[in-house]
């Protein structure tokens, strides 16, 4: 017969795990987003289930599924996951337009939705109580003050052109320039649209540059964002405008698909962290990780940094959630997520993540710019004394 402790343990060990699904974009072949968020995701589960795991002795799993950037699909594999028992809650990756098809889905199941990349606004701000989206993430409305600030203080640009996906993200990003624009000092000459998959956006960057923009806010993903930096760069020098860039192009392979043509470009994009500089105790920490997990020798080499670091708050805030609910029932974790302490995480230090009226973990004060300097290592920028937050 075994130890009563043994047996304690035995039985422990036995208990199912307590499962977090992420739903990405490994499918997207230049994509490097959706593995950003799953090596951040991974670190922070392994840490987790190293001290004890969660509810008194239960492992966390990841399960993962493949989008492909498509939300018809997302929607399919959100049910899926759903359907699983213990699993908790699901994690997005870059593409808004996904996450947000999710959002009455989620809602109609009663299952917690995590956004560590994508941005657009209506992922929190959906008006449903109870809400069951929490992102820990940038959204588009601090977006847009820094790009135009940016543009103004750094770039001496007081007309700017904006470029943007028809979808949603596009949407959210438009609305928040607009109503950015008001108070910034800074004149918009115009706004273009364009598909994904367009196989050129030239005649759009010259109507705006014709139309007077010093600058150019680009809304894009790696494919559309390196293709327009590479018909810039065809340009006489003089033709050639400042871009300051969304995020999306950081969640994909854009140096190597913009090559020789960086070098030509002025392009600055808008960030909430860089392992670069970060001398913390959890920076170390997961850079070790990273370097014994995944290969990643040092800081300046961790591919879409952002996914990593919120990926790995993020799962760090959901652990404490399970175990302030005491229970993997889906409504008490939503529940405790906005009932959370203090937390001092990868990111910044959480004095109370999330609440019931906001479901946004980071702030406008994370915000800053960075470029990809000449050996393609996305670097903060120095504004003034600071960075450009």
């Amino acid at each position: 017969m075994l130890p009563v402790l043994a047996a304690e343990a035995a039985s422990a060990d036995d208990r199912p795990p307590v499962l977090i699904g992420l739903d990405a974009e490994f499918g997207h072949k230049s994509s490097t987003s959706a593995q950003a968020v799953q090596q951040g995701m991974e670190i922070a589960i392994e840490e987790i289930n190293r001290a004890g795991g969660v509810l008194g002795g239960r492992k966390l799993e990841l399960v993962t599924t493949d989008n492909r950037s498509i939300p018809a699909i997302g929607v399919d594999n959100l049910r899926s996951l759903a359907a699983r028992p213990d699993l908790v809650g699901v994690f997005g990756a870059k593409f808004s337009p996904v996450v947000i098809e999710w959002i009455p889905v989620a809602h109609e199941i009663g299952i917690p939705l995590f956004a560590p990349w994508s941005s657009a606004d209506p992922i929190t701000d959906n008006d449903r109580k109870p809400n069951f989206s929490f992102r820990l993430s940038l959204k588009d409305a601090w977006a847009a003050p820094a790009f135009l600030r940016f543009a103004r203080e750094n770039r001496g640009a007081t007309r700017v052109g904006v470029v943007l996906p028809n979808t949603a993200w596009g949407r959210s990003n438009q609305a928040a320039i607009a109503r950015a624009a008001g108070t910034a000092g800074v004149t918009i000459a115009g706004e273009r649209w364009y598909n994904w998959g367009d196989k050129s956006l030239l005649d759009i960057y010259r109507e705006l540059r014709q139309n007077g923009a010093q600058a150019i806010i680009l809304v894009a993903n790696e494919n559309e964002g390196s293709l327009l930096v590479r018909e810039i760069a065809g340009l006489p020098p003089a033709e050639r405008l400042p871009i300051i860039a969304h995020w999306g192009i950081t969640g994909g392979a854009f140096p190597e698909m913009a090559a020789e043509a960086l070098d030509k470009v002025d392009v600055a994009v808008v960030q909430t962290y860089s392992f670069i500089g970060d001398n913390s105790p959890a920076a170390r920490r997961v850079l070790a990780a990273l370097k014994s997990r995944y290969g990643i020798e040092r800081a300046e080499l961790v591919r879409s940094p952002v996914g990593v670091a919120h990926a790995y708050d993020l799962t760090h805030l959901l652990a404490r959630a399970i175990n302030k609910a005491g229970s993997a029932d889906r409504r008490k974790i939503r529940d405790a997520l906005e009932q959370l302490g203090p937390y001092r995480g990868l990111v910044r230090h959480y004095e109370r993540p999330f609440s019931a009226e906001r479901h946004d973990a980071l702030s406008p004060e994370q915000v800053f710019m960075a470029r990809y300097d000449a050996n393609d290592i996305l670097t903060p920028i120095a504004w003034g004394k600071k960075l450009a937050k």
